[in-house]
């Protein structure tokens, strides 16, 4: 006999009747069965749409070909694999990185991104000049009382010999004029007497080892030193200047804070400006905010030079905090 369709069949039973609906050759007391003629029919489980295939006889478990979806977490935008019926955790890509020194990736876990595993710089260290002054020079131990910010002291532009360039017409409220401002970072036979420093920068912490501080609150490296105090408990009258130069990073910042005046230039270009008599000052530069301005482009090297002035009893203090590194700090 042919099957074809259902065929409903009387079977008398003491007492009661039932019915049994015959589907060619399956009952619908045993979904799993299978007929010798079925090979695959579609199916579902939690990872998507696959297949089952027939087996002797019976249906085998449900096959759903390798399956992701997009997902996201707290690191960013990602993937989701769906494996033996679970999604598992959600996997963030890793992420190009650099420093100073070189390439690297960054991986997520735990939604939080891991530090950069490219060659970290080694802490950097400023090599400057100091020139001590007399007390009696026309721009220092002025006859000033409490705070004198003086932001008309220089150009916005270093001059061709790599020094600030005067802008008083023809002085401001805390500097005499042209001549005297010269002064102070070029070597001038009795008027100044100058000698080198080193100012190491440190680490700020295990979890940020490509950030660097250095921070002086009692700022007086030539205590005792070439004119000496004169009478003062410490050597006030000097000035300061650093040169060196950074490869260019997305990302970075540099933030000086001092007393009294403090010029940082970035590209030839003045980037912070807290000149004048006053107590201490800070402003931070971010590069990428001000990189149009600057003339900067990351991946590039360029020059960085700072000026500073302690040039007023009682205090002075000298504070860098940095991302940027000396590219001679990979050697």
């Amino acid at each position: 006999m042919k099957c074809s369709g259902s065929i409903s069949h009387w079977v008398l039973v003491p007492a009661f009747a039932v019915t049994v609906v015959l589907a060619c050759g399956r009952t619908d007391l045993d979904p799993d069965r299978c007929l010798p003629t079925e090979t695959t029919r579609p199916c579902t489980d939690l990872c998507g749409v696959g297949t089952s295939t027939c087996i002797d006889g019976r249906w085998g478990a449900c096959v759903v070909p390798p399956t992701t979806r997009a997902c996201m977490d707290r690191c960013g935008p990602g993937t989701q694999q769906c494996v033996n019926r679970a999604w598992q955790a959600c996997v963030i890509p890793p992420r190009a990185c650099s420093t100073a020194c070189g390439d690297g990736t960054e991986t997520c876990k735990d939604g939080v991104w891991s530090a950069c595993d490219a060659p970290m710089p080694k802490p950097p260290t400023l090599h400057a000049v100091v020139r001590d002054f007399h007390a009696s020079h026309p721009d220092f131990e002025l006859p000033l009382l409490g705070d004198h910010v003086d932001l008309g002291i220089v150009e916005p532009m270093l001059g061709a010999d790599g020094k600030p360039v005067y802008a008083g017409n023809p002085s401001t409220e805390t500097t005499s004029g042209a001549a005297s401002f010269h002064d102070w970072y070029n070597d001038v036979p009795g008027e100044n007497e100058q000698t080198n420093i080193d100012l190491p920068l440190v680490a700020e912490s295990a979890a940020m080892p490509d950030f660097f501080g250095y921070e002086n609150l009692q700022f007086f490296p030539i205590d005792g030193q070439l004119f000496g105090n004169e009478g003062y408990p410490h050597n006030y009258h000097f000035t300061l200047q650093s040169h060196t130069h950074f490869k260019y990073l997305a990302g970075q910042t540099f933030y000086f804070a001092g007393d009294d005046d403090v010029w940082v230039f970035i590209n030839r270009i003045l980037a912070i400006n807290l000149g004048g008599i006053h107590q201490t000052l800070g402003a931070t530069v971010d590069l990428d905010a001000s990189a149009g301005v600057l003339g900067i482009t990351p991946g590039e090297t360029y020059d960085l030079d700072i000026f500073f002035a302690e040039r007023h009893t009682i205090s002075s203090t000298f504070s860098i905090r940095t991302s940027i590194a000396d590219a001679s700090s990979c050697e």
